[in-house]
């Protein structure tokens, strides 16, 4: 699982949301608490809690004191958001960019991209 180069912290975080995204993690669904995350994946606990840590301030899960660790109700919408943004930033943005200093019209990207709108679907 630990193989990106990314830091194990993160490359746990990931895997959560994408089980989030995929459904494999329900909201209110109970996730595996940190030693166990530890105990699996064979890592420092203080590695895994760091993920989890990170997840509960983005709003993904939610901590019940003696209960354990649950997914938001709104995780997805949360995560279908923030890859939404990054998306734009990442990709558009540049995209923008790029086409202005080309002199390529806005409308000519927006009428190749309803030519290519079959291909998103």
């Amino acid at each position: 699982m630990f193989d990106d180069g990314s830091p194990i912290y993160r490359q746990i975080a990931d895997q959560i949301k994408a089980e989030i995204m995929n459904g494999s993690l329900e909201p209110g669904g109970k996730v595996m608490s940190t030693n166990q995350y530890a105990a699996f994946y064979q890592i420092n606990p203080a590695t895994a809690q760091k993920a989890f840590r990170e997840l509960v301030d983005e709003g993904v899960l939610y901590k019940q004191r003696g209960v354990g660790m649950f997914v938001a109700e709104d995780a997805r919408d949360k995560l279908s958001a923030d890859f939404r943004e990054r998306f734009f930033e990442r990709v558009l943005a540049p995209l923008v960019r790029e086409a202005r200093q080309a002199g390529i019209p806005l409308t000519d990207i927006i009428d190749y991209l309803r030519t290519q709108e079959g291909a998103l679907k």
